[in-house]
């Protein structure tokens, strides 16, 4: 039998499954992330995150996988799931937690809520990456829906979009068609954002390889960069997602600081083989 226990968290409804790899279980494979993702006969989630040993001097690591089985680099929300997690059984309010895009330094705050260093944000045609090179802050996509994408990478890449109205787009439609286009050879998330004030931004998200999610921490972080690069908000502002609110500031020496909830909503064990 191939069998796991796992909790269920999620940050501002942004949902993970989340595995304690550095006790003994079975291997899990590609397969097996599509099985437990899917909604009606898994257990379902936006990224299935496993904690794993400490592979370069940190508290923990953690990797992370999309429903559709492929493995992404940054998972800001479930970052300080995991972090909420491994702080509370070290007894520390303050953790170095590692992922394959760096090492992230997480804090207990105020409220209980979690601030994550999600490092720095990377802003050039390479890093994001990009096929051509042009400058990030507006990028034109041929033959796309929407165009003119401020491009940030935060340990994953984000197009972000600013309109009018961003209720009114159509991100069933349009977010698989942007986050597949020829200009994002590692696919992109995609952010539609729109400016409330100074320091509220309202976005959208359109997850690579997860889809629509109520909240990307990631992403939050790459719209607030996006829209202090534009001038449209200072370094610091609030970040409406559908499932609640983000704190982002993008500090001088080019880090971004993501501060939130966590919760956990059960735990639970799972029959692999029954899944299939």
């Amino acid at each position: 039998m191939r069998q796991i226990d796992f909790l269920k968290m999620h940050g501002l409804g942004n949902d993970f499954v989340v595995l304690d790899g550095r006790l003994p279980g079975p291997a899990l494979a590609v397969a097996d992330y599509r099985a437990v993702g899917d909604r009606r006969r898994g257990v379902g989630y936006d990224q299935f995150l496993t904690i794993e040993a400490a592979k370069n001097g940190g508290d923990a690591f953690m990797r992370i996988h999309n429903p559709d089985g492929s493995e992404a680099g940054a998972c800001g929300n479930g970052t300080r799931c995991v972090a909420g997690l491994v702080m509370n059984e070290l007894g520390k309010n303050r953790i170095d937690l590692e992922t394959i895009a760096g090492t992230l330094v997480c804090e207990r705050v105020e409220g209980g809520r979690v601030r994550v260093d999600m490092g720095p944000a990377r802003l050039d045609a390479a890093a994001i990456p990009l096929s051509v090179e042009t400058d990030t802050l507006s990028v034109e996509i041929p033959d796309a829906p929407h165009t003119g994408a401020c491009c940030v990478n935060m340990g994953n890449p984000h197009a972000v979009f600013f309109v009018d109205d961003v209720e009114a787009i159509p991100l069933t439609e349009v977010g698989p068609t942007l986050e597949l286009h020829p200009i994002f050879p590692d696919r992109a998330n995609i952010e539609f954002a729109e400016i409330r004030g100074p320091e509220l931004i309202r976005m959208r998200v359109w997850e690579r390889g997860a889809g629509i999610t109520e909240a990307c921490g990631s992403g939050a972080c790459a719209v607030l960069v996006a829209a202090a690069r534009k001038g449209l908000t200072g370094r610091k502002a609030d970040v409406e997602l559908d499932g609640g609110t983000l704190t982002i500031e993008w500090r001088e020496d080019g880090h971004v600081l993501m501060t939130g909830p966590v919760a956990t909503s059960f735990h639970g064990t799972l029959d692999l083989d029954r899944l299939a």
